[in-house]
């Protein structure tokens, strides 16, 4: 095995809308072992993630053995999160953390589709670990900052695909094509999105002003 497959994929920052709409997942071969890939509609791919936010919620769904859910909530939505016995550790932060707490983790995107046709998307954590207050508006900040690379790149490739004068000379960019084949969500929503989150903070730190002078 080559250096390059023993390392591990980085993980993405990923806003929770954004992560909730990357429904398609792939492999770029056909070996068994091969990486899966989520597919984020702002032209990149993600086999593993890192989020931070709120947990809100957890519940132990298993029925013969420990299957936590855990509910964790950003600026823009809901990740579900999903731990077991082959999750050991992040079970147990799971079920020993009382909510709501601030949560980090690092992870997995699964897909699941559903009777009706509808695919759910959540999280397969590697690890979970409580944090401060400030490591979640860093966390904010920095998702933002990713998040718009991507769509400055993907609305780069997207232009000079519509320009006349590009013809064979544009540049590419395979996961921006493919997102605009398999996606409907236009990349402006995850621009409003990055407004949303960082105006968030703004609400947070005038809150905490105004608490401060009271």
């Amino acid at each position: 095995m080559s250096q390059s497959e023993l390392t591990r994929e980085v993980a993405r920052r990923v806003f929770a809308s954004e992560f909730n709409d990357s429904t398609y997942a792939f492999k770029e071969s056909d070996d068994e072992r091969a990486p899966n890939y989520a597919l984020l509609p702002t032209g990149d791919r993600a086999n593993r993630v890192f989020v931070v936010g709120t947990l809100t919620e957890t519940e132990d769904v298993g029925d013969d053995s420990e299957y936590w859910r855990g509910r964790v909530v950003d600026p823009t939505g809901t990740f579900f999160v999903y731990a077991g016995q082959y999750q050991p550790e992040a079970a147990s932060v799971l079920r020993d953390t009382e909510p709501p707490e601030y949560v980090s983790i690092v992870g997995k995107p699964r897909t699941y589709e559903t009777d009706d046709g509808t695919v759910n998307v959540s999280l397969r954590p590697e690890s979970i670990a409580v944090v401060d207050d400030e490591t979640r508006d860093r966390w904010v900040v920095e998702t933002a900052e990713r998040t718009l690379d991507r769509i400055e790149a993907f609305e780069a490739w997207e232009a000079e695909q519509e320009a006349p004068e590009s013809g064979s000379t544009a540049p590419t960019n395979e996961y921006a094509e493919m997102a605009r084949e398999r996606y409907d969500s236009p990349v402006v929503n995850y621009r409003n999105d990055v407004i949303q989150a960082l105006e968030s903070l703004e609400t947070v730190a005038e809150n905490d002003d105004l608490e401060a002078t009271a």
